[in-house]
Parts: C-alpha cells; sequence; structure tokens
C-alpha cells in the first residue's frame, strides 16, 4: 500500500501544534521532569530545538567530508543536561523559549524545501534524504512534545495521518493494524502496545523502504 511522503508541511503542522500545546503550561512547571527523562521540560524543550537546528545544518553540508556531523560546540548546562548548541535565555521566559523552538523548525522545513533530492545529511540512523530529515524532526518534535506534556500536564495527541507517513518512511518494522500515535510511542520506546512489551532499544530507518 502507497503512503504519501513526509514533508516539510507536516513538519511545520507538527510544530506549531506542539507550540500551541506547550504554550498553555504554566510558568513555574517548566523546571519538573519531562516524563520518564532525566531532563527538565525546559532542557526537553532546548534539545528538540537544538535537534530541528542540526538536522537542518547537517543538510546544508555539501562540502566533503559529508559523512561527519558539522561541528559547532555543544554545552550541557549541568552535569546530566543534554549537550546543545541552541540555548534560550533565560531572562525571555517560556514565550522566548517557544520562539526559538518554532524558528528552528521553520530552519529544517526551509531547508528540506530547498534542498536537492541528492543531498544527504550524515546521522548514525544512516544518510538522509530530504524527506528523512523531516521525518527525523517529525519525529522528535512528536515524542519530545510528548515527554514534555507529560511533565507539565498537559494532553498531547498529533494527527493520526502525519504519525502513520512518519511510521510508513523511518520505522518500515511497525505494525500497521494499531493506532498510528500509540504505534509510534511504542516505536520509540516510550508504550506498550497489545501483546508487544515496551521497548528498550530503538532506532528509526533513514534509509528508503
Amino acid at each position: 500500500m502507497s503512503t504519501s511522503p513526509v514533508t516539510a508541511d507536516d513538519l511545520e503542522e507538527a510544530v506549531r501544534l506542539a507550540v500551541e500545546t506547550l504554550g498553555r503550561a504554566p510558568r513555574d512547571a517548566w523546571d519538573g521532569k519531562a516524563g520518564t527523562l532525566e531532563w527538565t521540560c525546559w532542557e526537553t524543550a532546548e534539545h528538540l530545538a537544538d535537534d530541528l537546528f542540526a538536522y537542518a545544518v547537517q543538510l546544508g553540508l555539501t562540502t566533503p567530508p559529508l559523512d561527519v556531523y558539522v561541528p559547532f560546540i555543544l554545552e550541557s548546562r549541568r552535569p546530566g543536561g543534554p549537550g546543545n548548541t541552541i540555548h534560550t535565555n533565560r531572562e525571555a521566559d517560556v514565550t522566548g523559549l517557544m520562539q526559538v523552538l518554532q524558528t528552528c523548525g521553520a530552519l529544517l522545513a526551509a531547508m528540506v524545501r530547498t534542498a536537492p533530492e541528492d543531498a544527504r545529511a550524515h546521522h548514525v540512523f544512516g544518510p538522509a534524504d530530504p524527506e528523512a530529515s523531516a521525518g527525523m524532526g517529525l519525529v522528535e518534535t512528536l515524542v519530545h512534545t510528548h515527554d514534555m506534556a507529560q511533565g507539565l500536564g498537559l494532553d498531547w495527541t498529533p494527527p493520526a495521518g502525519m504519525c502513520a507517513r512518519l511510521l510508513a518512511r523511518l520505522f518500515p518494522d511497525a505494525p500497521r493494524t494499531t493506532e498510528p500515535w500509540a504505534t509510534l510511542l511504542w516505536a520509540t520506546g516510550r508504550a506498550e502496545l497489545p501483546g508487544r512489551e515496551r521497548l528498550t532499544k530503538w532506532r528509526w530507518h533513514n534509509e528508503r523502504p
């Protein structure tokens, strides 16, 4: 069965929905843990923005060697915190944090739209073409917003069609008869499915099915 591709539109919509959802959280809740992660909700939002930024710049690399990560400096602000290039000025509060998240998503969406079809971004899960790069950003956005929503006491259920396209592109071995959002949470080690234990190791596949 053919499935429509993952697109920059999917990514932009996911980031828009994430910002809309997360922006409803109380300002004093952002230093609590993000779901089952060891990071705070604030740190997780910065990590998500950093992922989107990193995938965008990686897709723009055209000068060899191409099988390396662009060497931006990564900095962790505390022991055990995420190592990011992107950090938000805390004085800008949650409004600023959401602006950083939205603009990093827009940067990746723009790169996906303008990169040539033969562009490949280096990643540990295999070289990513523009569609896979959009998919990587989409995975990060959907599941990390889930993590933050758990920690912030918010409801978060992204569109089923978006999840189904993502599963078809990056998780070809995931079941197709279960609800797409629940399946994506299972495929990323965040939930169980009927008859399937929660995964302790997982990955996506950038190569085309």
